[in-house]
């Protein structure tokens, strides 16, 4: 029977999830080829992600858990690494910002398709200090500046309208475009310092390789490590 004039009918094409297959022969990674200092490695491998263009290469998932053990992942963007860590903001009220408050340990994962490879890494977070934090906020786009005073973020609100109501209060109350608009005291770095990287390149019948970095406050020196796909 045809649809109604004037209106269309959606069909859905079959797909079978469990036959979606990529058989990755892009690269190898051999642990005696890697550098001895996983920072040095992912500045290698962040400037191949560059270089190929890969859409948004600092963009890397934040995986926290809250303190009922519940797990919680999104995507925050890195704003920097070094060999203190890896740094990104964010609103420190939001889920992720609560979750860091009472359990300081997280992941991070960075996954670059178009190299067939991915980064895991593990450690403890801390905030960054407020010099830096305002440093880096200074910095930002104006509208950003004001997303960050106006967005309660991971809290309900009533909707849109209530959301953009609020943006045009502080747009207003910071309408003196030679003034800067002052950092929020919710709002700022944090830094995690890796104690596990892994380095993950896709291969051939599944049987990736995994480079793995960890080192102990017993042992401080880098372990470099082949794991099992």
């Amino acid at each position: 029977m045809p649809p109604p004039r004037g209106e269309s009918r959606v069909v859905f094409v079959p797909v079978k999830i469990d036959d979606l297959r990529t058989e990755y022969m892009r690269a190898t990674l051999d642990e005696t080829s890697v550098a001895a200092d996983p920072l040095r490695q992912f500045e290698l491998w962040f400037g191949d992600a560059v270089n190929a263009r890969v859409p948004e290469p600092t963009a890397m998932t934040l995986a926290t858990v809250g303190a009922e053990g519940d797990p919680s992942a999104r995507i925050v963007l890195l704003k920097g690494v070094d060999e203190r860590g890896f740094t990104f903001f964010t609103n420190y009220d939001s889920r992720k910002g609560r979750e860091l408050a009472t359990r300081p340990r997280a992941a991070l994962l960075f996954f670059w398709p178009e190299l067939e490879r991915q980064i895991r890494i593990e450690g403890t977070v801390v905030k960054v200090d407020a010099e830096e934090s305002r440093a880096y906020f200074a910095g930002r786009p104006r509208g950003s500046q004001l997303g960050a005073w106006a967005s309660p973020q991971s809290a309900p609100i009533a909707g849109r309208p209530a959301l953009e109501a609020r943006f045009a209060e502080f747009a207003d109350r910071y309408r003196d475009e030679s003034m800067p608009v002052p950092r929020p005291p919710h709002w700022g770095g944090y830094r995690l310092a890796p104690d596990s990287i892994e380095f993950w390149q896709g291969r051939a019948s599944r049987l990736h390789d995994r480079i793995r970095y960890r080192r102990t406050q017993a042992q401080p020196v880098w372990i470099i490590e082949r794991l099992a796909p």
